[in-house]
């Protein structure tokens, strides 16, 4: 059914029918009622600190039964939420401090540990160069820059073998 052919169907409804519709699909659909869940309740903040949380424990996991639990450092996690707020309608500036912060959580733990897996590197530029396609296309870059050329230094002081794609993609925002 096209956008067209479903407006012509919702204008002759009326508004009891289609008052059902809508009761229907949030009944029928997680999607739908997480939806409305957020347009009724945008608790953005605590969005915010959840997802944080859990792209955190990627790295950091929380103790089980005394002992620490082996970190997944799951890109994946992040994407995830990334992906649900932008369908959810959460303001860019919120998205684009999970982008960066998962960047940031995982320049932390490289710091403090040996990562030898190549496809870390390559992830977390493929997170830095979504970002910055992100804040540029929602406006917002000039906001975040100077965390994107902290995360820049970062990959310089750790010395990433993927740190000139980096740079390469700071070069091109600058002018």
């Amino acid at each position: 059914m096209s956008k067209r052919d479903l407006k012509k169907y919702l204008s002759e409804l009326n508004k009891e029918q289609l008052e059902e519709q809508i009761i229907e699909l949030y009944e029928k659909f997680s999607p739908v009622k997480v939806y409305y869940n957020f347009v009724f309740n945008p608790k953005e903040e605590t969005l915010l600190q959840e997802c944080k949380l859990k792209i955190s424990n990627e790295y950091y996991p929380l103790k089980k039964s005394g002992r620490r639990s082996k970190p997944k450092m799951r890109r994946s996690v992040a994407q995830k939420y990334i992906k649900h707020f932008i369908l959810l309608g959460v303001d860019p500036f919120v998205i684009a401090d999970v982008m960066l912060y998962n960047i940031e959580i995982a320049q932390t733990f490289a710091l403090e540990n040996v990562i030898k897996h190549e496809l870390f590197f390559k992830s977390m530029f493929n997170s830095f160069e979504q970002a910055v396609i992100f804040l540029i296309s929602n406006g917002i870059l000039q906001e975040f820059k100077s965390r994107l050329k902290v995360i820049h230094q970062q990959t310089i002081n750790q010395k990433w073998y993927n740190e000139p794609e980096f740079n390469a993609v700071l070069e091109r925002i600058e002018y």
